[in-house]
């Protein structure tokens, strides 16, 4: 990661259909789904506004498996990843399209006009899904291990 660069992105909304499950040629699966966000607004008239905007989403492995078992349309997620935008051409145009890559979601709630209250949480390379984050790249230059250098005042 370029020092100072950040790629995360949180979004809790609905699901819009249910989640599209394929396997890439090496066996990975992968689950992918549109969530809607919806934020109000009041106008220059005083009357509130529903602006609802659609965000494509795709998670990998596991969680996609979870992700074609749970999830449904209307399904409240709570989900945590990064952004990746992927540009194509076709028949001259230049076209592109920006995706959420999941690294973990939840089902917050249960789906639009359901009774039931699923709760399920994954998250993607913890073996022991015991809720709290793992690191997925550990540096052990001396250089960059500053909290050994620091004396602590506790």
């Amino acid at each position: 990661m370029q020092k100072g660069s950040i790629n995360r992105v949180i979004l809790v909304g609905y699901l819009g259909s249910k989640p599209e499950f394929a396997q890439t040629p090496s066996g990975t699966n992968v689950a992918n789904f549109s969530i809607a966000t919806t934020e109000s607004r009041r106008n220059s008239e005083g009357i509130n506004e529903d602006r609802t905007e659609w965000h494509r989403c795709v998670v990998f492995g596991r969680s996609a498996e979870i992700a074609q078992n749970y999830l449904d349309k209307g399904s409240l997620i709570y989900i945590e990843g990064r952004l990746q935008t992927d540009s194509w051409e076709k028949d001259g145009i230049k076209r592109s399209s920006t995706k959420v890559i999941g690294d973990m979601f939840t089902m917050i709630g249960p789906k639009q006009n359901s009774g039931s209250n699923k709760t399920f949480i994954e998250r993607e390379n913890e073996p022991n899904n015991t809720g709290s984050f793992s690191n997925k790249a550990s540096n052990t230059s001396d250089s960059n291990n500053a909290e050994d250098d620091i004396d602590l005042p506790f």
